[in-house]
């Protein structure tokens, strides 16, 4: 008998010539889907750690707007709420204003993607025992090449935050923290990426020790019931309702002790513009009376944060967080130093959020702008001057009590006129 000869399997392509391939790499994240991979960007043709810019995966080496090249992933749809929106879904005149839109969720998929390749990755790597700094710089790095940082251009949206147990927000090491994360640590992964200044804001929560399950699924799931709520004409406050009814119906037993999982009430998602992460409306995440409406064309961070602490946050700690004022009043400076790290911020962040550390980074925040040479040197009486007069303003950690435990989880979406798109949704969460 002859032996037949095993015909080789031709790996598929993608549209621009990269070779898909087969994640393999399990999630093992507490509270990440069943079934996500860590590595599942290697179906789009990605490498495993992965290189090669999102835009490359999708466009090829050119990058162009025709109708002929393959979309970014579009996101999760779903439908607006209200009876008063049951038309839209199916409305031609809808749809035509959709496809004049047509540029704007182009950036933000684009921006959606790169994110999700970033977190899976950080995911496989993010154990107890790592240093939160190289933590960061790694996620940083992963995020500069596959958003192919170009100053204000394309680059990192904010910090990368890793707020720990009773920090709840705004936290990132500044250079000489050297925090290690531990088992019993709950982490909130809060980053962001922006294409022609639109951010994509999306966070979740990383613990090991499967007693803090139920504190990550009630915030999990009153995140996602916020997602549900959401959408045009509906009010603020309703979806704040639709959140707390759903964090508070949890508790989490501790140690023997069970404690009700709580809102943070003053903290809230928000509205993002261009360049400008908090565009003006908050979304609560607690019941209140803000009648208030979302609209139309907005873009919302839907988050929420449980804690197991009092529910309500101040602001403690060594900052690490800074951000221009959108709307900066002109001051006449009279330090010679503050004039020069003035600069330094205008072109390297205009007005999104930067850290102490990228400042002391040999690129000084971003390499395409100010190449090998970009580093501060002394530069916090600077800084501090810029904050005193109201042109940079300063982001402490917040934190609830000493010994609670606070969780996140956050998506950004876009109301279309006919759906609504959860854009950061993955199969991670």
């Amino acid at each position: 008998k002859k032996k037949k000869k095993k015909k080789k399997k031709k790996k598929k392509k993608t549209a621009s010539g990269h070779t898909k391939g087969t994640p393999t790499q399990k999630a093992e994240g507490r509270m990440l889907t069943e079934g996500s991979f860590t590595d599942y960007y290697v179906t789009h043709g990605q490498t495993e750690p992965p290189s090669i810019p999102v835009v490359n995966l999708f466009r090829g080496d050119e990058e162009t707007t025709t109708s002929s090249v393959p979309p970014f992933p579009v996101g999760e749809i779903q439908p607006h709420p209200l009876e008063s929106n049951s038309h839209r879904i199916s409305s031609e005149e809808l749809r035509h204003n959709e496809r004049l839109e047509a540029n704007l969720y182009d950036k933000l998929r684009h921006a959606s993607e790169v994110h999700r390749q970033v977190r899976h990755y950080a995911q496989s790597f993010i154990k107890p025992g790592i240093k939160l700094v190289d933590m960061c710089e790694r996620l940083e790095e992963t995020n500069r090449k596959l958003v192919q940082e170009r100053g204000l251009e394309r680059g990192i949206g904010f910090p990368t935050g890793c707020s720990i147990n009773h920090v709840a927000a705004h936290y990132t090491p500044n250079v000489g923290d050297d925090t290690v994360l531990q088992y019993d640590d709950v982490m909130k992964v809060d980053f962001g990426t922006q294409i022609d200044g639109r951010i994509i804001d999306c966070a979740w929560t990383v613990a090991f020790n499967p007693k803090y399950d139920m504190l990550l699924e009630a915030v999990k799931e009153a995140t996602n019931a916020g997602i549900k709520a959401a959408g045009i004409d509906v009010r603020l406050c309703d979806v704040g309702e639709s959140v707390e009814e759903v964090m508070e119906s949890y508790e989490v037993e501790l140690d023997g002790k069970t404690y009700p999982v709580k809102c943070i009430r003053n903290l809230n998602g928000h509205s993002i513009g261009p360049y400008q992460i908090h565009a003006g409306k908050s979304v609560p995440i607690v019941k209140c009376d803000d009648q208030t409406k979302m609209e139309e064309g907005e873009i919302f961070a839907i988050e929420t944060f449980g804690t197991t602490g009092r529910g309500y946050i101040v602001e403690d700690l060594e900052c690490s967080h800074y951000m221009k004022n959108f709307n900066a009043p002109h001051v006449p400076l009279r330090l010679p130093r503050s004039k020069k790290l003035l600069g330094h911020i205008n072109k390297t962040f205009g007005t999104l959020a930067f850290c102490r550390r990228w400042l002391e980074r040999e690129d000084g925040g971003s390499f395409t702008v100010n190449g090998n040479k970009g580093k501060q040197e002394k530069y916090m009486g600077a800084l501090k001057n810029l904050c005193d007069v109201g042109i940079v303003q300063a982001y402490p950690p917040l934190v609830d009590v000493k010994g609670s435990y606070t969780a996140q989880y956050e998506h950004t979406l876009v109301l279309r006129p006919t759906c609504k798109e959860i854009l950061s949704r993955g199969d991670d969460f």
